[in-house]
């Protein structure tokens, strides 16, 4: 899997290949169709803070540039993070 890691490296935003895990891929006629769902890794931005991952948010769809003559659609979920330092305040 790390062979594709790298050729997706090269045809989608890095961005989405290092804070995403493709999951799954189909293909109907000329359309195909990449899942990708948020690793488990909190954001760096609030690593002072204890976040734990609690399910995702809804699926969004985005449609990419063609890929040899395939129509390309992005299927992206990303994690919903429970702050555990706010369970049970008040604010």
């Amino acid at each position: 899997m790390d062979h594709y890691l790298e050729l997706l490296k090269h045809i989608l935003p890095e961005f989405l290949i290092e804070h995403f895990d493709l999951t799954k891929q189909t293909t109907e006629g000329e359309v195909m169709h990449l899942y990708f769902e948020e690793k488990n890794n909190p954001p760096k931005e609030v690593s002072n803070r204890i976040l734990t991952a609690h399910g995702f948010h809804k699926e969004i769809t985005i449609q990419d540039f063609p890929l040899r003559g395939n129509a390309v659609y992005l299927h992206i979920k990303r994690r919903r993070w429970l702050d555990k330092n706010t369970i049970g305040s008040t604010t």
